[in-house]
């Protein structure tokens, strides 16, 4: 999977996916766009939703090294789901071939001070591993997290090694340092990987 090399906007997202850079910098936030791809629409997140994306979130090899490692768990899930409705930030993650929900992600925590904000809490079922899926999501997303921050984070549990190489992959860079937070009562150490906006950081 290649590093993401942020270049000019296309009419439509290629199969190569480059990404693409705003041409003007909005005075707000929109944290909850609808973003569509070669393959993949990212919408809001709906409460109809349900049925589908637990379908998609009930293999525990999702969850294998991640802190919430029994996420699968029907009631765990249920409290993972209702926060991301309530934040108002996320995303159910759409296969175009067929309609199938995939996964999720989330934008997290937008500092318009620091100019960064957050893209995680994102999970792929696993038909939808090892190929160009999580690129075509993550440019998306990034792209549109540009048009109003200069830095994007992914914090990733420190035991997930398999998420800290996808990470690695699309030009993540680690910052130093074990970070510790608590989601749902439960602490988790975890490394932080950012991506920067070339224009703003040249």
């Amino acid at each position: 999977m290649p590093a993401i090399v942020f270049t000019t906007m296309p009419a439509t997202m290629p199969t190569t996916m480059p990404t693409t850079i705003p041409a003007t910098i909005p005075t707000t936030a929109d944290l909850q766009p609808t973003l569509t791809g070669n393959r993949v629409l990212i919408r809001p997140l709906l409460a109809t939703d349900w049925d589908a994306m637990y379908r998609a979130a009930s293999d525990p090899t999702i969850w294998a090294g991640h802190p919430a490692s029994n996420r699968y768990q029907e009631p765990l899930f249920r409290s993972f789901f209702e926060a991301a409705l309530a934040s108002a930030s996320a995303f159910a993650l759409i296969n175009r071939a067929d309609g199938a929900i995939m996964g999720s992600s989330r934008y997290h925590g937008y500092d318009a001070a620091l100019s960064e904000i957050e893209i995680g809490w994102s999970f792929l079922a696993c038909e939808y591993w090892g190929g160009s899926y999580n690129l075509e999501i993550k440019t998306l997303l990034l792209s549109h997290a540009f048009k109003f921050v200069d830095c994007v984070v992914f914090w990733v549990g420190d035991a997930n090694i398999r998420s800290q190489r996808a990470m690695e992959k699309i030009g993540g860079v680690r910052r130093a340092g074990i970070f510790t937070r608590s989601i749902g009562g439960v602490k988790s150490n975890n490394v932080v990987f950012e991506i920067r906006n070339p224009i703003a950081n040249p």
